[in-house]
C-alpha cells in the first residue's frame, strides 16, 4: 500500500511551522515546502526527534516559480508517496498603494497565493479522492473585505476562500473535505514582509500561530466550511453586513493608512 502523506506549503515559519507541529502530533507523515532549506531541515529534524510517523520529506521549493508544481510532484514521486491532505499555506502580503507598489512583486503574490493554492489543490486531486483526504487553505479574515492600501493580497484572499467553498462544494460527493481557515493578525513574519507594524487591531483580534494552527486542523478533521479563530475574528463577518459596502471600503482605506511606517 502506498504511503500517505500530508503536503504543507510556506513551512517554514509562522502558521505553517505550527501546522506541520499540529498534524506530526497526530501522526501524518509530512511533506514540507518552502524557500528556505535551513529552517525547513531544522523543523523536519524536530518533528523527527518527536517520534511518531516517518521523517517529513523536505521540498525546497519556490512557489513563485512556475514549474513549481512539477518539482513538488517530481519529489514525492521519487518518495513513492500519495497525497492525503493538501495544507496551503504560503502566501505573502505587500502593504501601500497598489500603483505604487513594485508590479512584478505583486504579480508574485498572485503567484503563490492564487496560482501554486490552485495548482496544488488540482493536482492531487484523484490522490485527494482516492484516500478520502482533504483540502486546508489559509485564507484570511481579509477575505471578506476590499483592501485599499494591500489591494492585491485581500483580493487574492478573497479568490482564496471563494475557491475552497467552491471546491468544498465539489468534492464533497466524492468523500474529500475542503476547509478554508480565516485568521486574523498573527504574529509572524508576515508583518515585516509586508511592510508594516502591527497595530491595534492586532493586540484586539490577535490569537498565536500555534492556536491558529490547532484550530485550522480540527476545523478540518470535522469538515467545517470556514474556521475563524477567535472570539473577535468571529463576529466581523456578522457586523460587515450591517454597512453598505462603501462604509467599509472607506473605512478599511482610512485604517489602513495608519499602519504606515
Amino acid at each position: 500500500m502506498t504511503e500517505r502523506v500530508t503536503l504543507i506549503t510556506g513551512a517554514s515559519a509562522g502558521i505553517g511551522t505550527e501546522l506541520a507541529r499540529v498534524f506530526a502530533s497526530k501522526g501524518h507523515r509530512l511533506a514540507l515546502v518552502a524557500r528556505r532549506a535551513d529552517r525547513l531541515t531544522a523543523l523536519a529534524d524536530e518533528i523527527a526527534a518527536a517520534g511518531g510517523a516517518a521523517a517529513p520529506i523536505v521540498i525546497v521549493c519556490d512557489l513563485e516559480q512556475p514549474d513549481a508544481g512539477d518539482r513538488i510532484a517530481a519529489a514525492l514521486t521519487a518518495e513513492g508517496v500519495e497525497i492525503e491532505y493538501v495544507v496551503n499555506n504560503a502566501g505573502f502580503g505587500l502593504f501601500g498603494h497598489a500603483i505604487e507598489l513594485d508590479r512584478a512583486a505583486q504579480l508574485g503574490m498572485i503567484a503563490v497565493n492564487i496560482r501554486a493554492m490552485t495548482e496544488l489543490s488540482l493536482r492531487f486531486s484523484d490522490q485527494l479522492i482516492r484516500h478520502r483526504g482533504g483540502i486546508l487553505n489559509v485564507a484570511s479574515i481579509a477575505s471578506f473585505l476590499p483592501g485599499p492600501g494591500m489591494a492585491v493580497y485581500y483580493a487574492s484572499k478573497a479568490y482564496v476562500l471563494s475557491f475552497s467553498e467552491a471546491m468544498r462544494r465539489e468534492l464533497a460527493p466524492r468523500g474529500v473535505r475542503v476547509t478554508a481557515l480565516c485568521p486574523g493578525p498573527v504574529p509572524s513574519e508576515f508583518q515585516e514582509r509586508a511592510g508594516f507594524e502591527p497595530g491595534f487591531d492586532s493586540a484586539i483580534l490577535n490569537v498565536s500561530p500555534a492556536n491558529v494552527a490547532k484550530a485550522g486542523y480540527r476545523g478540518l478533521m470535522a469538515n467545517k466550511r470556514a474556521v475563524l479563530p477567535g472570539v473577535g475574528i468571529k463576529v466581523l463577518p456578522f457586523l460587515l453586513r450591517l454597512f453598505p459596502r462603501g462604509f467599509i471600503l472607506a473605512a478599511v482605506g482610512r485604517f489602513q493608512l495608519r499602519k504606515r511606517r
